[in-house]
């Protein structure tokens, strides 16, 4: 059994991800991008070429299951497979770390599309546990009892995450954090790109309770889902880029955080775009 509580991995992430090619349709890169974060930790990107969301995707390892954070944007396999890609990464995992019976868990950071559109691919994959998108179907199984304002505890098997609450980019949208890694997992919440507001109220909520929660805990990186910044701070690429060749890093801090909760105070939900440096903050008009 691996001691989940004792001296953590060092996590690492690459000094760039692969962003797309300028043909498409000639890219030499695999659909998903593989990065070992850790031991027990993968990150894998939707190639761009692929779709131009190009999401993170995580899978994290337990004693008894592992849990798959998100599905991607593109639903075909033969364009996207991934339950191949994570059936592999389990049996590589499995042979350093032999098991009789091992799980997969299936959740998502939030419900938009570019985010469960793989679902189906792990429908009949035995011993997996798909958490349906949806506020009601996320409250029911991770054991909410007071959404938004209590974050739970979720066991992998002596590694344990604890998921709070992020409604305001999106109802359901849920941010894990891994005690074992030290690393915040915010989803559309917050990463190097356009944070789309859709309720201001629950959003300005979720940057405080974020803000007090890692007041008390060590955070090593916050990873969210997308790169869509250049490396110009304030300046972002369009909607629909295929290719970025000059992506500044995944990895955020805890400080950002603090940046988050004050661009939803200064802009009070007023209409439109606000650079913050390393994101841009969109309320919906």
């Amino acid at each position: 059994m691996i001691d989940f509580l004792g001296t953590p991995d060092t996590p690492t992430l690459p000094t760039h991800w692969h962003a797309g090619w300028p043909s498409p349709k000639h890219d030499p890169a695999p659909e998903i991008q593989v990065h070992p974060y850790s031991d027990h930790t993968v990150v894998l990107r939707q190639n761009k070429s692929v779709h131009f969301e190009a999401p993170f995707l995580f899978l994290l390892f337990g004693n008894e299951r592992a849990l798959l954070l998100d599905t991607g944007a593109t639903a075909d396999p033969a364009h996207f497979p991934l339950r191949e890609t994570v059936d592999s990464l389990i049996d590589e995992w499995l042979t350093r770390n032999p098991r009789p019976e091992y799980g997969l868990l299936v959740a998502h950071t939030h419900g938009h599309g570019d985010h469960i559109a793989a679902d189906a691919q792990f429908a009949d994959r035995p011993r997996t546990v798909v958490v349906p998108p949806g506020l009601d179907d996320v409250v029911r199984h991770f054991g909410f009892a007071d959404w938004p304002h209590q974050a739970v505890e979720l066991d992998l098997g002596g590694r344990v995450l604890d998921l709070v609450p992020g409604p305001g980019h999106h109802p359901d949208a849920v941010v894990f954090y891994d005690r074992h890694t030290a690393t915040l997992l915010t989803g559309d919440s917050l990463y190097p790109g356009r944070l789309y507001v859709d309720d201001a109220a629950a959003y300005a909520d979720t940057a405080g309770r974020l803000v007090d929660f890692c007041a008390t805990r060590p955070v090593t990186h916050v990873l969210g889902c997308h790169i869509e910044m250049t490396t110009a701070p304030g300046e972002d690429y369009p909607r629909g880029t295929t290719y970025q060749p000059d992506e500044p890093p995944l990895q955020l801090t805890a400080a950002h955080l603090h940046t988050l909760r004050r661009a939803l105070a200064e802009t009070d939900g007023r209409p439109g775009s606000h650079p913050y440096g390393d994101f841009i903050l969109v309320h919906r008009g």
